[in-house]
């Protein structure tokens, strides 16, 4: 069996004692790097801006509004894991690199081009 991660596969069998250890560490390397992608992604972005501005206006709960925005990006977030665990089964993932990579360039070019 292979545990697939992000820079390396790292071959593993049943009875190999360190295991549990092993795809633990995996995993939470994986997390933290999943994390840390999304949360500096997430700066400073307009969903971001328009929840403080939710958060500033008189009369509004900010528990409301955190719980509201949290549960906005959870489910965002669910959408975009089943979409991209649809689109895994039948695209590659190097494809995939390749098209949203492009396809940021393009926002990118096109948001420079209406400045």
């Amino acid at each position: 069996m292979q545990i697939v991660g992000t820079a390396r596969h790292v071959p593993l069998d049943s009875s190999d004692p360190d295991r549990p250890q092993r795809t633990l560490a995996m995993n939470l390397y994986t997390f933290l790097s999943i994390f840390a992608a999304v949360f500096i992604a997430e700066l400073g972005d307009k969903t971001q801006l328009a929840t403080m501005l939710f958060s500033a206006q008189s009369g509004t709960g900010r528990l409301w509004v955190f719980l509201a925005a949290s549960l906005a990006l959870v489910a965002s977030s669910a959408l975009a894991v089943l979409a991209g665990g649809l689109i895994g089964q039948s695209v590659s993932p190097r494809v995939l690199k390749i098209v949203a990579g492009c396809g940021f360039i393009v926002i990118g070019i096109w948001t420079l081009w209406r400045g």
